[in-house]
């Protein structure tokens, strides 16, 4: 039995693809000196304020690991937690005016990185891609996406 070519192996394309593509966004993140989880957070708080809880559940992580990307954002003055008043045990984030203007630089960046990403690609191909890597299966419990 023959040895596959990696190129044949969709699991390595992917992987090797997944790697110099998360380089490039990255580089486009330090723009802002943030992370991926960083800018991810931000732009899930854009469309307004949320409890931890349901932005947690939105980012699909662990709310351990929530608590660390918004004490890294809070120091940085991007995002704020407070209290709900309607119910003192829960949090509600915010984005601040500083965390959107660093979200708008972001946008640009990550715009820019993804036109050449995908310069060879059509709209309608870029849609079938995005359909078909949410059907990807991954076991999310053997991956901790970190903030770096």
């Amino acid at each position: 039995m023959a040895a596959a070519d990696s190129n044949d192996r969709l699991g390595f394309l992917l992987s090797y693809r997944g790697e110099l593509t998360g380089t490039r966004i990255r580089a486009a993140l330090a723009v802002a000196g943030l992370h991926p989880r960083n800018a991810m957070t931000l732009m899930q708080l854009a469309p307004g304020a949320m409890s931890q809880r349901d932005l947690a559940a939105a980012l699909e992580v662990d709310p351990s690991q929530l608590v660390a990307i918004l004490n890294d954002l809070e120091g940085s003055g991007l995002c704020e937690r407070r209290r709900d008043p309607a119910d003192r045990r829960r949090h509600i984030v915010e984005i601040t005016d500083a965390g959107a203007a660093t979200l708008d630089q972001v946008d640009a960046a990550v715009s820019e990185a993804e036109r050449e990403l995908f310069a060879n690609l059509t709209d309608a191909e870029q849609d079938t891609l995005r359909r078909l890597l949410d059907r990807v299966v991954v076991d999310r419990g053997t991956h901790e996406c970190g903030t770096e």
